[in-house]
């Protein structure tokens, strides 16, 4: 790609806004705001380290405009000298490293509301309009006097930003089902004043928006818009999603009308759209998961860029640089908008532009450590970078004394320990007992939609190089181990081994774990059961009926599969829809009894059932390995027990375990 990389790093206007790249960091959920709403040092720290990274433009969290209808704790409407003081320090510091950026404002999540974020009890909406997380509560229409009333709360909100140093505001949005955005789509406007009815007329409050900011902050004061091209939505509610590439009538915006609204909101004065699909029916497009493709918007952005001469940004699995050098380079877009990316890797823009792929620590689309952090109340951070948010509390410094470190084992979490104590200055031996590094990592990259996952493992590895870890494969650690190394410190980062089953037939030849079935180490029949339906079974499901073409069915014990902590509505809900889409029997609140010369035999309401199937997979839990520590325990050096070993978990919990306790020593 030499040379062809530089598409990216031309410089581009957006209005009168000069960026010095075409690589935005998109606007992500962050906690870490004072009592005013202005951006406390955990924040500045984190946006400043993207810009030390090479991003071109920023766009922050959003911040409400207003504290009277969908209210919330801090606001603009409530900022004074002390919020303008505070976040000049974030402006004057990102402006150091050339990067410009833009503080997101926002009036209102309307039917998209979430319990716990806001502080009033009046739900409210374009017209009346189910909540989508809880159907069954309706959100009334607002009144033309509250629209207006809110319009005018952006143009104040945006002239506070400005003082602040901003370089520009965006507004949130006609963009993944919030409240401008149910004034835009016909199925959630039924309004018969000015603000519904036609489509000019149901884009009034995002038009009279931006031409209300140019009135109070001038002309020439840069607005973008956050903006999703394409609903996918076949409905109203979160099971109302289509997929990629699904066949459906689009029952919020189209194509054709998200053509007309570009030049509408061009015609209006907005000077870039930040563009991304989706509404919460669709989640997985805004935030897209491991099961979406790279790129996954850029077909609709590309679409869009055809109608307007004002930049278009696309969002969404931006991170391949070949795949957005070439989109920016033939001019179908005009830049990229970076999110979880650059939480992963903040240096993400310096390491394109000098082609150090295999440095970049890949984003694997998990959602535990950034968006579910968020949703959860919690401070927005990243599973497979702890520093994320915390980047002075969390930045790694020289051990005091430098240590003799042995690590045993090689998955995630015993590569974390050995990178992280290598980098403080101790000198690291890891030992694996196999002829791989990864661990369970490995089976679970194994996926056609795990590549990510394969350079996480790979990434690891070149780290374990470059900072100078001695690696011994094929070494069993034992009492005379610990005494020829004499380690001063010792991780013991054994992993976990999966739960059996204890039922009739369980050692049967067509039983196999779930670490086999990924590995493939074991002969899979075309009729399978999957017995377990969190998140490892339902993959496995998707996997061998996507890729292989099996029958496949899924027997939980619980209510509902996927009941597991931590994992994201997007993920989640996506996940549940390709089960669906591929046609995977799902049988819930069953009770296996046996295994049988046929298949599984179980309980299901109160009736005995049985599946037929070559092959059943269990994937029913793991119970950590403590055995080595319970050995080494006593040794005479310091024993630390990490990863699942300690305590199963997800690969979040397994690194930041590793690096908390590594940075300790």
């Amino acid at each position: 790609m030499k040379g062809k990389i530089d598409a990216l790093f031309q410089p581009m206007k957006i209005g009168t806004m000069k960026v010095k790249n075409r690589i935005a960091m998109a606007p992500m959920g962050l906690h870490a705001k004072n009592p005013d709403g202005s951006f406390n040092q955990d924040a500045v720290d984190l946006y400043v380290a993207r810009a030390k990274g090479g991003v071109g433009l920023i766009v922050t969290t959003g911040i409400a405009c207003q504290n009277k209808l969908d209210a919330m704790h801090a606001t603009l409407a409530t900022a004074g000298d002390s919020y303008i003081e505070s976040n000049k320090k974030l402006t004057d510091e990102v402006h150091k490293y050339g990067a410009k950026i833009v503080l997101q404002i926002a009036n209102g999540a309307g039917r998209n509301r979430k319990d716990g974020f806001f502080i009033d009890n009046d739900p409210i909406s374009s017209s009346e309009n189910p909540n989508v997380w809880h159907p069954e509560m309706m959100h009334r229409a607002l009144t033309t006097e509250e629209v207006q009333f809110l319009i005018q709360s952006y143009a104040n909100g945006a002239y506070i930003a400005k003082q602040a140093g901003f370089d520009g505001v965006e507004v949130h949005a006609l963009h993944e089902g919030y409240l401008m955005d149910q004034f835009s789509m016909e199925c959630t406007n039924r309004r018969t004043d000015q603000y519904g009815g036609s489509l000019e007329n149901r884009l009034r409050y995002a038009t009279e928006t931006v031409q209300a900011i140019k009135k109070k902050c001038g002309k020439d004061f840069p607005v973008l818009i956050r903006y999703s091209v394409k609903s996918y939505m076949k409905g109203l509610g979160i099971d109302k999603g289509a997929l990629p590439g699904e066949n459906f009538v689009e029952y919020g915006r189209d194509l054709e009308e998200s053509a007309k609204i570009a030049k509408i909101l061009q015609g209006a004065g907005y000077d870039a759209l930040d563009a991304d699909n989706g509404t919460y029916e669709s989640w997985y497009f805004a935030h897209p998961p491991v099961y979406m493709p790279k790129a996954c918007n850029l077909a609709d952005a590309q679409y869009i860029k055809q109608f307007v001469d004002i930049p278009v940004i696309c969002a969404g699995k931006m991170d391949d640089p070949e795949i957005s050098t070439e989109a920016v380079a033939n001019g179908s877009i005009d830049a990229i908008s970076v999110g979880r990316a650059l939480l992963a890797d903040p240096e993400w823009p310096h390491k394109v532009q000098a082609e150090n792929f295999d440095d970049i620590r890949p984003c694997i689309g998990c959602h535990a450590g950034c968006l579910e952090r968020f949703f959860s109340g919690k401070n927005t951070s990243c599973a497979i970078n702890p520093q994320v948010g915390m980047e002075s509390k969390y930045e790694i410094k020289p051990a005091d004394v430098k240590k003799n470190i042995m690590v045993i084992g090689g998955g995630i979490s015993g590569m974390e320990a050995a990178r992280i104590s290598a980098l403080r200055g101790h000198k690291v031996d890891l030992y694996e007992r196999t002829n791989n590094l990864g661990g369970v990592f490995i089976p679970a990259s194994s996926m056609s939609f795990k590549d990510e996952d394969k350079k996480l493992i790979q990434w690891y590895v070149k780290q374990l190089k470059d900072t100078g870890v001695t690696v011994h494969m094929n070494t069993e650690v034992n009492e005379n181990t610990i005494k020829t190394a004499k380690p001063d410190s010792v991780f013991v980062a054994t992993g976990s081994t999966a739960r059996k089953l204890t039922i009739d037939g369980a050692d049967s030849e067509k039983v196999i774990t779930a670490v086999e079935a990924l590995l493939e180490t074991k002969p899979i029949s075309d009729k399978v059961v999957v017995i377990g339906g969190g998140l490892t079974g339902v993959e496995i499901a998707y996997s061998l009926t996507k890729d292989k073409g099996k029958h496949v069915e899924i027997l939980e014990m619980l209510p509902d599969i996927l009941q597991v902590k931590g994992l994201n509505a997007a993920n989640k809900t996506m996940l549940q829809n390709l089960v669906l889409s591929h046609n995977i029997g799902v049988h819930t609140n069953v009770n296996v009894t046996a295994i049988t010369s046929n298949g599984v035999q179980f309980e299901e309401n109160g009736s005995s059932v049985e599946l037929d199937a070559g092959t059943i997979i269990t994937s029913i839990g793991y119970i950590s390995d403590k055995s080595l520590y319970e050995a080494l325990k006593d040794c005479g050096a310091e024993v630390h027990l990490i990863g699942d070993a300690s305590k199963v978990s997800n690969l979040m919990g397994a690194i930041w375990d590793a690096y908390e306790i590594a940075m300790a020593i």
